[in-house]
């Protein structure tokens, strides 16, 4: 499921005009990165959690010349699925 099939079919289960639902996507989607670029979490009960990970810098390997190259250090959004969620997909 891409986007545009996300917000057909927000569009359908919410009785909302496509144009509708698209704002509504795109504002979850801006509220979730805000909430995780200003360094706090999501906690949706029963979906699941938005958070973000540090990861420290270290020595990778370019995979191409075998040369050793240096990976900074960066931040991650990772998410957590929650027990409803998991217990819907696993039927």
């Amino acid at each position: 499921m891409n986007k545009t099939d996300l917000v057909a079919k927000v569009a359908e289960l919410a009785s909302l005009s496509k144009a509708d639902a698209d704002k509504v996507t795109d504002a979850i989607f801006t509220a979730i990165t805000g909430a995780l670029k200003d360094g706090g979490d999501v906690r949706l009960i029963g979906f699941g959690a938005f958070s973000v990970a540090a990861r420290a810098a270290r020595d990778g390997k370019n995979p191409r010349t075998g040369e050793k190259i240096s990976i900074p250090a960066s931040k991650a959004p990772r998410f957590v699925a929650g027990k409803a969620l998991k217990d819907a997909v696993n039927g």
